[in-house]
């Protein structure tokens, strides 16, 4: 039966129903009673509808459509799927030296005393030395990942990486001015996209002899081809 067939037929039953029962009211209240009957009717009209729309319990939800890589994204998802929780780089160690973090300062118009005046960070800072900002540590993860040397891409098929950002971030540890700095990438997830990959990695920057690390993050990139 159609929608439309069947709220016809339910209206035809209830409309005789309230004419027999109106018929013993007085004319005040039967006014009254139609007006009610008939925001009543209206709310009972949208739930039944909204009852008829929902699928039946049994019913599986839509699945969506499996994505299709490109042969040469397809090849390198099927081969990072093997490296997931293993470590995939280890960049190269990079100084940080007081003319470094002078200059990231300048630029970013942070130029508090902990980070650029080392006499007095050696007489007042627990460190006893200037410290790099945390910010600074986290704009050297490009070179540190090797992100922009071309010949030493991590994912040389792909035609364009592009940095999502990232999902979490903390500084375990200062970097002193003068440490040597690397990251470390694991790599936590891959996952298909239209375009090409969603990978994430969580980044350690150690420190040279250093236990605790500068910065742990969780890094999120896609790979389009």
């Amino acid at each position: 039966m159609k929608v439309a067939d069947l709220f016809k037929h339910r209206s035809e039953h209830d409309s005789k129903q309230q004419s027999e029962f109106m018929q013993w009211m007085s004319p005040a209240v039967r006014e009254y009673w139609g007006e009610f009957l008939n925001k009543a009717n209206t709310r009972l009209m949208f739930t039944r509808l909204r009852e008829l729309q929902q699928p039946a319990v049994n019913d599986e939800p839509p699945q969506p459509k499996p994505i299709e890589l490109k042969p040469e994204a397809q090849a390198l998802f099927d081969e990072l799927q093997g490296k997931l929780d293993t470590v995939i780089h280890t960049g190269d160690w990079v100084s940080v030296s007081q003319e470094r973090i002078n200059q990231f300062g300048q630029v970013t118009e942070d130029m508090q005393w902990i980070h650029t005046d080392p006499e007095r960070a050696a007489a007042e800072s627990p460190f006893k030395t200037t410290i790099a900002h945390g910010f600074l540590t986290l704009a050297l993860l490009p070179k540190m990942t090797d992100s922009v040397d071309p010949e030493g891409n991590l994912f040389p098929t792909a035609k364009m990486v592009v940095n999502l950002g990232l999902n979490q971030v903390r500084f375990p540890y200062p970097v002193k001015a003068g440490n040597n700095i690397r990251a470390v990438s694991t790599l936590s997830k891959v996952t298909p996209i239209k375009k090409g990959l969603e990978v994430e990695r969580e980044i350690k920057v150690e420190i040279e002899g250093v236990r605790r690390p500068a910065a742990v993050v969780v890094s999120v990139i896609q790979l389009h081809f």
